[in-house]
């Protein structure tokens, strides 16, 4: 989730980044073209991720992570309406003197 906006991807790698708090997804899958037919909010998802081999992903911005068997269409959707919501605040603030 990102901007008010839920990213659904596809990735043939996906674990604990050597980052506290992130998620590292690398190999991002896209539909191949095949057909004349080009869905528009794949490919804008497509560019984004473009040159992008390996991204982290905060670990409070992912709603879930499934292993499936056969490969969907990636796409961007509004958030708005649905009944996904978003953590209100951060997991972890660095200089946080609470003990």
């Amino acid at each position: 989730m990102s901007q008010g906006q839920v990213y659904e991807i596809y990735a043939r790698e996906v674990g604990q980044g050597d980052m506290f708090g992130f998620v590292e997804v690398e190999q991002l899958v896209f539909g191949e073209r095949t057909t004349v037919v080009v869905d528009p909010s794949e490919e804008k998802i497509k560019t984004e991720f473009e040159h992008v081999t390996r991204t982290y992903l905060p670990m409070h911005s992912i709603i879930r992570i499934d292993e499936v068997d056969k490969q969907g269409a990636s796409k961007i959707s509004k958030a708005k309406g649905s009944n996904v919501a978003q953590f209100p605040v951060p997991i972890y603030t660095p200089g946080d003197s609470k003990k």
